[in-house]
């Protein structure tokens, strides 16, 4: 993803990605700079693993909080009020029938920051999220995904 481009979030995900990056800044840097504290203090510093290590730790974990702030930076926060109806778009909650095993399966599509597969949630970038897009309750599809072709036939969109 170029890192001009737009992050697509609920609101919900944008709150949440704020706490952690509100925790990050406050209680996680203390943390940190106490873990850097006690390793100085164990005296020589040219020859400290443990103040190295944490020295280490705080370099990775400024990356993460700047890598979050550019997230946040590029964010718009989408609804699917939004969205027209009677197509499958982001935030589409859909059930779709596995057309080889039968198989009934459910899945939102969301931006690729907040897909949780485990959660039945999946990316409008993935194979099957791409096969998805624009499509209509009844429609047959066919998805190019790493396993092969596979066919679903739309059940419902909401």
């Amino acid at each position: 993803m170029a890192e001009s481009s737009f992050v697509y979030l609920t609101k919900e995900r944008l709150v949440e990605l704020e706490k952690e990056l509100k925790g990050y800044k406050t209680t996680g840097r203390k943390n940190i700079a106490a873990k850097i504290a006690e390793a100085r203090a164990h005296g020589d510093l040219s020859e400290n693993a443990e103040y190295d290590a944490a020295k280490e730790e705080q370099g990775l974990f400024e990356l993460k909080i700047s890598k979050l702030e550019n997230v946040l930076s590029r964010t718009r926060v989408i609804d699917a009020k939004d969205f027209p109806k009677g197509k499958i778009h982001i935030l589409s909650k859909v059930s779709i029938k596995n057309l080889k095993t039968n198989k009934i399966i459910n899945y939102t599509l969301v931006s690729a920051e907040e897909a949780d597969f485990q959660a039945g949630k999946i990316s409008v970038t993935s194979p099957v999220g791409k096969g998805l897009m624009g499509s209509k309750i009844g429609e047959k599809i066919k998805v190019h995904a790493p396993a092969g072709i596979l066919e679903f036939k739309i059940l419902s969109i909401e």
